[in-house]
């Protein structure tokens, strides 16, 4: 009758330390696909390749290439645009990319309170 009734004290299998492990591991994870989004490109080209910008998953500009036909003096404009779309469509991709690589280490935490 001794043993009956006894409160165990001690963390259960769920507990505080099972849970700063968790999320010493989700850190370290994290740390790997933001190196990994630094060093992955994405590239987008605009008016059949005339621009192309080149982009690092953490959103970094690597390059911009323009085709010498696309600089027309008496068209500015249009290739301001074309970099501005070729511009918007990197970013995109990119940020479709950190949410590929991201994304499934979010949704994978399990903390009551936390997300």
């Amino acid at each position: 009758m001794a043993s009956k009734g006894k409160k165990r004290f001690g963390a259960p299998s769920g507990g505080p330390m099972n849970m700063m492990r968790q999320l010493e591991e989700l850190q370290k994870q994290m740390a790997e696909a933001q190196a990994s989004l630094d060093e992955e490109t994405v590239t987008a080209s605009v008016g059949g390749g005339v621009v192309t910008i080149v982009m690092t998953g953490s959103q970094e500009v690597k390059s911009v290439t323009i085709k010498p036909e696309a600089v027309d003096p008496e068209d500015v404009e249009m290739l301001q645009d074309m970099i501005l779309l070729a511009f918007r469509e990197a970013r995109e991709k990119a940020a479709k990319l950190t949410e590929e690589r991201m994304g499934p280490l979010a949704s994978g935490m399990q903390v009551p309170g936390l997300f």
